[in-house]
């Protein structure tokens, strides 16, 4: 049985790091509320090159409060083609950067008013109806959960100075950087948390528990410790997007490796700076981390270049990427004639259907092959269909205002209703490529009858909604015409595969849960064919142009 005393400060210090790690994570959600959503604009818009890059992720970070959102938010930008790998590489830079922002909060003490902010920011979130009211107050709520969490950790690690244990522990750091580096990396994984660690850190230090020569090193175990993340957000995704991940790791080690070498005066210079700027404990930390990370970002910028030739070379490959760049739009157009502009939103709408259809095709291959890979490039294709949609139907709302002929108009609605029928696939598409997922996950198996039906469906299925964009954008009748037929035979084998489903089930041939991802992406399949007939549709409509 734990000794009461030892019982309450075990209690103190997790219910703290609880209460702390909420903070965090609740003060980052009010500011991305705020921010309205616009963080992936942010980092797809403003990572025009490395330099750019870092100031994005900088930027980001410092918003949600969390370095290892941002380099989870660019790893599935760089998996999904919206951002080049050598973009990334500034990305991840800034965000090391941007997550010391978290220390220096830390080092403003004020844990006494935490209570006090705490109610107002409750005020704020249950007796304002405005959004805008609600995000502040969740800001300011998460902002005062932070110190009274730090508060308790802080109450519950008082007593570790009179351990014996602790003590030992804390001479052999001393003596021993690379033990504290790794104190600092272990733990860091455990928690998931860079910001919380180094909190814990602040407190050890300001309570005389760590001496100087000991903290710092656990502060670059913590940076390291934090590239776990980017680690598990690029399993199963692409090449580029696990290249991220090992730059994240290189990056910090090699900082890491950098200011061992020159650990005695790097902690000469910060004693000095807290002696100088009469810096308190916790600040103390917050400057040296923030020393580390601009630094090590200031090192190893100009050889950018080589970092990504060395990943490169320890992740060897290609990725198929594709060129999400708008190819016709131009706003100048619009303008001067809505006619054109009608034109080139018609072949970008036309980009976004071969998106569709090549993503039906991966999905397909995943189906047979059961390869990550053409999972991955059916979800690229398929978030390169929603920023299509969005940027296509902005444009021709902006056409709209335009003085348009009947004509004109006709095709302007035309194009509107094939986008949601393109998009609505690509959502389908989507659900297949999970449904196939989780028969991987949950180790469930297709009878070869199953597969057989399957491939049968989605071979009709792909060419049913190819031949239904060449008749739309090629004006053909006649094809649109075959389209209705094969959509009518779609309907029809979604049926069967249902009693044949059903059959197999009751000769026990095949699972409950094998049928039910059998039928869902039949019922998908076939509603991919409807959206293929509705394409068709405004080929042979009596008003189609």
């Amino acid at each position: 049985m734990l000794n009461f005393d030892l019982q309450t400060m075990i209690f103190e210090f997790v219910g703290g790091l609880g209460i702390f790690l909420f903070g965090i994570k609740y003060m980052g959600e009010g500011l991305k509320a705020a921010a309205g959503g616009r963080l992936r604009a942010i980092l797809d818009r403003f990572t025009t090159n490395p330099f750019m890059g870092v100031l994005a992720g900088i930027f980001i970070t410092a918003l949600i409060q969390s370095s290892s959102g941002t380099t989870a938010l660019t790893v599935a930008l760089v998996s999904a083609g919206f951002m080049t790998f050598h973009q990334a590489i500034g990305v991840i830079m800034g965000a090391n950067i941007g997550t010391t922002v978290t220390s220096f909060i830390i080092g403003i003490d004020i844990g006494e008013y935490a209570l006090p902010i705490i109610a107002t920011g409750s005020i704020l979130l249950f007796f304002f109806k405005s959004k805008k009211i609600n995000a502040l107050g969740q800001i300011i709520f998460g902002f005062g959960t932070l110190f009274f969490g730090l508060e308790l950790m802080s109450s519950g690690m008082k007593p570790l100075r009179s351990l014996d244990e602790f003590q030992q522990i804390t001479v052999s750091m001393s003596d021993n950087a690379i033990l504290s580096v790794l104190v600092g990396t272990i733990f860091t994984i455990i928690v998931q948390s860079s910001s919380a660690t180094i909190g814990i850190l602040q407190e050890l230090f300001a309570q005389g528990a760590l001496n100087l020569r000991a903290a710092l090193p656990v502060l670059f175990g913590d940076n390291i410790g934090t590239t776990i993340t980017a680690i598990l957000a690029a399993i199963g995704t692409s090449i580029s997007a696990k290249r991220v991940a090992v730059v994240h790791v290189l990056f910090n080690l090699l900082g890491t490796v950098i200011f061992l070498l020159v650990l005695g005066p790097f902690t000469n210079f910060i004693a000095y700076l807290q002696s100088s700027l009469n810096l308190n404990p916790e600040m103390t930390i917050a400057f040296a981390h923030g020393i580390f990370n601009v630094t090590n970002t200031i090192i190893q910028f100009p050889f950018i270049a080589a970092i990504a030739w060395l990943v490169t070379k320890i992740i060897p490959g290609e990725d198929r990427l594709l060129n999400i760049q708008l190819q016709h739009l131009s706003t100048t157009v619009i303008e001067q004639s809505p006619n054109i502009a009608l034109g080139q939103a018609k072949n970008e709408v036309k980009r976004m259907g071969e998106f569709a259809a090549d993503a039906v095709n991966e999905a397909f291959l995943f189906l047979n092959n059961k390869e990550q890979k053409h999972a991955s490039l059916a979800l690229q294709y398929e978030q390169a269909i929603n920023q299509l949609d969005k940027v296509i139907t902005e444009y021709l709302v902006t056409i709209s205002t335009k003085s348009l002929s009947p004509y004109e108009s006709k095709e302007h609605n035309q194009l509107m209703d094939t986008i949601r029928d393109i998009e609505r696939v690509g959502d389908h598409m989507e659900n297949i490529v999970e449904l196939l997922e989780d028969r991987t996950i949950n180790n469930v198996s297709f009878s070869d009858e199953a597969i057989i039906e399957l491939n049968e469906m989605f071979e009709l299925t792909n060419e049913t909604f190819k031949k239904a964009l060449q008749a739309f954008f090629t004006n053909n009748v006649e094809l649109a015409s075959t389209v209705f037929e094969k959509e009518k035979i779609i309907d029809q084998m979604e049926r069967d595969l249902r009693n044949t489903h059903i059959k197999r089930m009751n000769e026990r041939v095949c699972t409950s849960d094998a049928g039910i991802l059998f039928v869902d992406i039949a019922s998908n399949l076939e509603r991919i064919g409807d959206h293929a007939a509705s394409i068709a549709h405004k080929t042979v409509a009596e008003d189609h142009l």
